[in-house]
């Protein structure tokens, strides 16, 4: 119920990339004792803070900077320029080209398997796995697993929490993917869904690589999420001090908004299989696995590094080149196109 003594405070939030940021702010600032409510908006990058608070609206921003700037977000009274970071392409560029063209000359001499005719590869489902751990992934899934570190400190340090989120994760995905494949069986799915499925598969990839460069603010509200209640209920799941809690938030990850999971679902479900849709989503799971696991040990914070923008743009034209590369691909399956590659 709403306590009329209490104020309610709209700050302007900087680093939000996507829902899941918000949802990860909201939890952390309504998780507070003197907090009522949080709601936090993409569109304006706000947060409207209800709640009992001593001191200045910059003072409140200040204590609430504090608890979120470990996530490379800050909290602000007035709106702060956004910074696009042009001049982050002058090294971006030339790095992605390089490690594009590397891919493209090891699939040439059959060494990898990024590229295919018709699919999207286990290869590309892996890389697309490492880039979504230190971006989307890394903003809530990242959280959770600093929260269950946290946990698992208290017990004395175990690794417990740890083990078993991971194999909660692993073993959900590769369930959870399978049925994903079935699902697409029992659909039917015909040449023209496989098509289309495929193009709205490179055209998440396509909006989740320009969020990356973080130039543009309007394609962040583009991007398909589950409903943030939906969400919100695997996120507190990581406070729970049940022993299988961990397991069971792992496998809730498979639901949670990330945009990166949610185009490896729709491949998933294109493929019509159990065991190819449980393998891809493995093998994406597997691609966030090093990242996650160092943010285990609390012993990588990308989001803090001088040449974070650097790395989040190389990252982003990467994934704007597999958008494009597997847009080309499903024209081709359809006899639109030709085929880009003959490898």
């Amino acid at each position: 119920m709403f306590d009329p003594s209490q104020e309610i405070y709209v700050f302007h939030v900087g680093g939000m990339h996507c829902k899941a940021c918000a949802l990860l702010i909201e939890e952390i600032f309504t998780a507070l004792p003197n907090v009522e409510s949080t709601r936090v908006s993409l569109a304006t990058h706000q947060v409207s803070v209800t709640g009992d608070f001593v001191g200045s609206p910059e003072e409140i921003a200040e204590e609430l900077t504090k608890l979120v700037q470990s996530h490379s977000y800050t909290i602000s009274v007035e709106k702060k320029t956004h910074r696009a970071g042009w001049g982050d392409f002058t090294y971006a560029t030339p790095i992605a080209a390089a490690i594009i063209l590397a891919f493209l000359l090891l699939q040439k001499a059959g060494l990898t398997s990024l590229i295919t005719s018709s699919n999207v590869s286990y290869g590309t489902a892996f890389v697309i796995g490492l880039i979504a751990s230190v971006s989307s992934c890394l903003a809530i899934v990242g959280g959770l697993v600093l929260s269950l570190s946290a946990s698992s400190a208290k017990e004395g340090g175990t690794w417990r929490s740890q083990a078993l989120f991971h194999i909660g994760r692993l073993g959900g995905f590769f369930v959870l993917g399978g049925t994903v494949g079935l699902l697409g069986n029992s659909l039917h799915l015909g040449l023209t869904a496989n098509v289309v499925l495929g193009g709205v598969v490179a055209l998440v990839m396509l909006i989740l690589g320009i969020n990356l460069l973080d130039i543009f603010h309007f394609t962040k509200r583009l991007q398909l999420t589950l409903p943030a209640r939906f969400s919100k209920h695997i996120v507190r799941g990581s406070r729970h001090d049940h022993y299988l809690a961990p397991l069971l938030v792992g496998i809730g990850t498979f639901f949670l908004p990330c945009g990166f999971t949610q185009s490896m679902q729709l491949y998933a479900l294109s493929t019509g299989s159990f065991m190819q849709g449980a393998l891809t989503m493995t093998v994406f799971a597997l691609g966030t696995f090093p990242v996650l696991a160092l943010l285990s040990f609390g012993t990588l914070n990308i989001a803090h590094k001088p040449w974070k923008g650097i790395f989040f743009k190389i990252a982003g034209i990467i994934v704007i080149a597999l958008a494009l590369l597997n847009l080309a691909n499903a024209l081709a399956t359809a006899g639109i196109i030709n085929p880009l590659f003959n490898f």
